[in-house]
């Protein structure tokens, strides 16, 4: 008893829990194996958003429970990514859970809940107060199969700004062999329209991550890669852009405002999304805005799905022999449709592939039009879910069965639908004809 007390003495004082403090103890950094293990979120907002992504990646069963919760976060539930309980927390929520992440605006809420982790024994994590924690976040990055972490581990001193810098000159020294920290790089003024790439995020240009690393604010679309924004420091603002299909969505309008608001303040502003920001991507809509307020405005290509996608399924949009061309359309506007600016008369005589994005609810119709125009009922047809990530899969039909295939197998956004012969070409098809050679 004379030891332990002597103990306690020497390392502070005992806390209400009987612990003592932790000011001179560090803390243990370690690696959670959260596969198949229960993981309990509350609070649907921004935090949430940042950090589900990289939970779900673990292959943890995570359950959230918020009243509500941001677009982004709304998509995660619909997909089945998880649990989603729309109420307010209650004491037992974290009955058998390795580990809790607290990040709603509810204080008491947020007590309750230490509190209920604290007796539990369970991991906890809490955005409005890491003191009351029990378990830390680090900054992370990742290059490969390596993810990197670093953590202030003692409480005196933590900075999640010099964390957070220190990861990203660990990955780029990984990522270019010198694994030394690169000098302070100037931030471009205005904003910067950064293509994300179809969904991976190792398929960000190095131009758009470096911009993203160096962002202010971050005004993110649900189709961007959203694995990286769970790498931005605390202090970065998130903007959730999320155009859900026929569900809550930003007006083109706010965004633009958004954009334009943030810039003026002097803050460095990334507009990240999906693909290339000019295919079917309104970036230009969001350039036009920003040079008419006198808003520097840089552009930074990125990957386009039309391309990547089917190559990700193994689809080539060209093959010697086969296909000549390719041509990409618009699907969101039904051929019928007086609004329709696309020549389906014309897209039907043409021999070469045609790739259709934001077309999955109206493939059908989009068949029905191009077969009466002389298309080919037997053309075959994929249809390539959330290409290049990990919940990637492919619907193969023909042009004759397509619509209802879409609909047995459940086929949902986002989602690159490939017409054409390419769609039968793969490793093992047979080789490009002799007179093509000298293609």
């Amino acid at each position: 008893m004379a030891e332990h007390a002597d103990h306690a003495d020497r390392s502070g004082h005992a806390d209400r829990a009987g612990h003592t403090d932790h000011v001179d103890h560090p803390a243990y950094p370690v690696g959670l194996r959260l596969h198949g293990r229960r993981v309990v979120v509350i609070g649907g907002g921004q935090v949430a958003q940042r950090r589900l992504p990289q939970l779900i990646a673990t292959g943890a069963v995570i359950t959230l429970i918020s009243p509500s919760a941001t677009p982004s976060v709304e998509a995660m539930a619909d997909a089945g990514e998880i649990r989603w309980e729309r109420r307010r927390y209650q004491d037992g929520d974290l009955a058998d859970t390795w580990y809790a992440l607290v990040a709603s605006s509810d204080a008491p809420a947020n007590d309750a809940a230490s509190a209920e982790a604290e007796r539990t024994r369970t991991w906890c994590v809490r955005s409005d107060d890491a003191e009351a924690a029990t378990a830390w976040t680090p900054a992370t990055g990742r290059i490969e199969n390596i993810t990197v972490a670093v953590l202030n581990t003692t409480p005196r001193g933590r900075d999640p700004r010099h964390s957070a810098a220190l990861r990203d000159a660990i990955v780029e020294g990984l990522r270019d062999g010198s694994i030394a920290a690169p000098h302070h790089r100037t931030r471009a003024p205005g904003v910067a329209l950064v293509g994300g790439g179809p969904g991976d995020p190792d398929l960000i240009t190095v131009r758009g991550r470096r911009l993203l690393a160096e962002a202010d604010v971050v005004i993110a679309d649900r189709l961007g890669p959203r694995d990286l924004l769970d790498e931005l420091p605390p202090h970065v603002e998130v903007i959730d852009a999320a155009k859900i299909p026929y569900g809550r969505f930003m007006a083109q309008e706010a965004i633009n405002q958004a954009l334009i608001e943030h810039a003026k303040a002097g803050k460095a502003v990334v507009r990240l999304k999906g693909g290339d920001p000019f295919v079917f991507g309104r970036g230009m809509e969001e350039a036009q805005a920003l040079a008419a307020e006198g808003i520097p405005c840089t552009v930074v290509p990125g990957i386009s799905s039309t391309i990547s996608v089917p190559g990700a399924a193994g689809i080539p949009v060209t093959h010697r022999g086969v296909a000549h061309e390719f041509t990409v359309v618009s699907g969101h506007v039904a051929p019928e449709d007086p609004r329709s600016l696309v020549d389906w008369a014309a897209i039907a005589r043409l021999r070469g592939t045609l790739v259709l994005l934001m077309a999955v609810d109206k493939i059908g119709a989009i068949a029905a039009a191009l077969i009466a125009h002389g298309k080919d009922p037997a053309t075959p047809v994929a249809l390539v879910q959330e290409g290049t990530t990990a919940a990637q899969r492919r619907v193969d039909a023909t042009l004759a069965d397509v619509g209802e295939r879409a609909v047995t197998e459940d086929v949902r956004p986002p989602a690159v639908i490939v017409i054409g012969d390419v769609v039968a070409v793969g490793p093992d098809s047979a080789p490009a004809p002799a007179e093509d050679a000298a293609e």
